[in-house]
């Protein structure tokens, strides 16, 4: 079964976001109008828990596919699952040229991707560095790219606990932007640090505007490689 299937795709949102989320705290989206009703469109949320891929599913009408990390695929069972709602693998901490043409091939039938550009889940006080790959994609495609606070995820399901607490989780969407609106530097690598810093900046101004402070981390690293969740 593929992330074609439309009716098992809401059937299962709808199961999570009722099973999980309403006894969770339950789950809003803030902004959603956004996001076109048709159309390619890349979001990149901010990657704070395990939780983060159902939540932005749960609180997007339209049906996503995710990148995530090949990890998840070993298990026959989850990785047919998750297949079947859309998810695609990415080997992490390197350029991975199919999860590439995988996601340049869902854009161009018109699908939503979702892809995590911190790579990595945070800690929910500071955002990391934004990988270039999504520059990359972005600039190839042309496709306008969508900024996502995610909040309350790591108190529901925090990173490295077995246990969290019921809270509200709020999907906040930015407006639309494109790569060609940023690119205004001198060369591609200014060009895409431009566009990963004007990516950061706004998942943060997002969090920040609803109630989640959020710091921007020191730059460490100038990975090309696209990144996936962790």
């Amino acid at each position: 079964m593929s992330g074609k299937h439309p009716t098992w795709y809401a059937f299962i949102r709808w199961l999570v976001k009722t099973a999980y989320f309403n006894t969770h705290g339950g789950i809003r989206a803030i902004d959603e109008h956004y996001v076109p009703i048709s159309g390619p469109v890349l979001l990149a949320p901010l990657h704070v828990s395990h939780l983060d891929p159902p939540a932005v599913a749960c609180a997007l009408r339209r049906r996503l596919s995710i990148m995530a990390k090949e990890e998840l695929f070993r298990n026959p069972l989850a990785g047919a699952l998750i297949r079947s709602l859309g998810a695609f693998p990415v080997k992490r901490g390197e350029t991975d040229t199919e999860s590439i043409r995988k996601t340049i091939s869902l854009l161009e039938e018109g699908e939503v991707v979702l892809i995590f550009p911190e790579g990595t889940r945070g800690d929910g006080e500071t955002i990391q560095e934004m990988s270039r790959g999504i520059a990359m994609l972005a600039k190839r495609t042309k496709v306008p790219v969508i900024p996502v606070g995610v909040i309350g995820t790591n108190i529901v399901m925090p990173r490295g606990k077995s246990k969290g607490h019921k809270h509200l989780v709020s999907i906040v969407y930015g407006k639309p932007f494109t790569y060609e609106e940023i690119a205004k530097g001198e060369n591609e690598r200014q060009n895409r640090e431009l566009f990963a810093n004007t990516l950061q900046s706004k998942i943060v101004e997002l969090c920040n505007a609803n109630g989640s402070p959020l710091r921007i981390s020191q730059p460490h690293s100038d990975s090309e490689a696209v990144r996936c969740s962790e």
